[in-house]
C-alpha cells in the first residue's frame, strides 16, 4: 500500500463486486459453480476434439482454440475472484500487471479467432468445392498464429503503457480484476498516452473484427438467399447459427460494458455488466457449439462408448 503521496503503490486492493459481508458466501458458491462449469465444458470440448478424428476439420480446429482461450481466460482472474470472496482482496503490483496482460491477450485473441471462424463459414458456404484447398492446415495454422500475435501486440501495448504510470494516492481498484479503465482512475501521473493507446488498440480490434465479420456474413447471406430449396437454405443457416450466437454474446456484452463505462459515475454498472462477458460467455460457448451440433453429439457418443465399453 502507499505510505504517502510520495510513495509508489506496491499492491492493490480489489473492491470486488460488493462489500456486503452477507453476500460474500452466496456469490462465492455462485461463481464457483460458473467456474467449474466453464472449466469442465471447455476442457471437455478440447479433449473431445483432440480425441475424435471426426472433428479434425478446420471448423473444429478453430473451436478447439476458442475453447482453449475461454479456459485460459477464465483461469486468469476467476481463482483470484473466488479467493477475494473469502479472504483479503489484495493483489501485488506485479500480479496485477500480469493479470492485466493475460486478460488483454486472451480477449483480443478471442476477437480474432471469431473473425477466423466467420471466414471459415464464408468459405464453407460460398466456395464449398474449394473449401479443402482454401482452408488447408497451413492456412488454419496461419490464421491462428495471426490471432495470437495480434492479441499479444494489443496486450503488450496496454500493459506497457500501464507500466509507465505511477500509482501513489489510492490503491483500491473499483473492480474484481485488474482492468485498464479502473486502473487509469488511480494514476497520479498523466494518462493521456494510455487513453490514446486504449482507443487505438480497442478501435483497431473492434473495427477490423466488425468489418471482417460483417463482410463475411453479408456474402454468406447473399449466397444463402440464392439457394432454391428451403431445406438447403435452412441447412446453410444452421451451420452459422452457433457462431452468430457466440459473436452476439461476446461483442454485445463487451460493447455494453464499455459503453456504460463512458457514462459519468457508471463504473459500478460497468463492473456488473462485465460479469457477463468475463464469466458467463466462456461458460456458454461450449453449450452453444454442442447442444445442436450433430457432429459433436456423435463424436461424444463414440468416445464414451470406447471409454466405457
Amino acid at each position: 500500500m502507499a505510505a504517502g503521496n510520495s510513495s509508489s503503490v506496491t499492491e492493490f486492493i480489489l473492491a470486488g463486486l460488493t462489500n456486503q459481508p452477507a453476500l460474500q458466501m452466496p456469490l462465492f458458491f455462485l461463481f464457483l459453480g460458473i467456474y467449474v462449469f466453464t472449466v469442465v465444458g471447455n476442457l471437455g470440448l478440447i479433449t473431445l476434439i483432440g480425441l475424435s478424428s471426426r472433428l479434425h476439420t478446420p471448423m473444429y480446429f478453430f473451436l478447439f482454440n476458442l475453447s482453449f482461450i475461454d479456459l485460459c481466460y477464465s483461469c486468469v482472474f476467476t481463482p483470484k475472484m473466488l479467493n477475494d470472496f473469502v479472504s483479503e482482496k489484495i493483489i501485488s503490483y506485479v500480479g496485477c500487471m500480469t493479470q492485466l496482460f493475460f486478460f488483454c491477450f486472451f480477449v483480443n485473441s478471442e476477437c480474432y479467432v471469431l473473425v477466423s471462424m466467420a471466414y471459415d463459414r464464408y468459405v464453407a458456404i460460398c466456395n464449398p468445392l474449394l473449401y479443402t484447398v482454401t482452408m488447408s492446415p497451413q492456412v488454419c495454422a496461419l490464421l491462428m498464429f495471426g490471432s495470437y500475435v495480434a492479441g499479444f501486440a494489443g496486450a503488450m501495448a496496454h500493459t506497457g503503457s500501464m507500466l509507465r504510470l505511477t500509482f501513489c494516492d489510492s490503491n483500491v481498484i473499483n473492480h474484481y480484476l485488474c482492468e485498464v479503465l479502473p486502473l487509469l482512475e488511480l494514476s497520479c501521473t498523466s494518462t493521456h498516452v494510455n487513453w490514446l493507446v486504449f482507443f487505438i488498440v480497442v478501435g483497431v480490434v473492434i473495427t477490423t473484427s466488425s468489418i471482417s465479420i460483417f463482410i463475411s456474413y453479408a456474402l454468406i447471406l447473399s449466397n444463402i438467399l440464392r439457394i432454391p430449396s428451403a431445406e438447403g437454405r435452412s441447412k446453410a443457416f444452421s451451420t452459422c447459427g452457433s457462431h452468430i450466437t457466440a459473436i452476439a454474446l461476446f461483442f454485445g456484452s463487451g460493447a455494453f460494458t464499455y459503453l456504460t463505462t463512458s457514462l459519468p459515475g457508471s463504473m459500478d454498472q460497468s463492473k456488473y455488466a462485465s460479469v457477463f462477458y468475463t464469466n458467463i460467455v466462456p461458460m456458454l460457448n461450449p453449450l452453444i457449439y454442442s447442444l445442436k451440433n450433430k457432429d459433436v453429439k456423435l463424436a461424444l457418443g463414440k468416445t464414451l462408448k470406447s471409454v466405457f465399453f
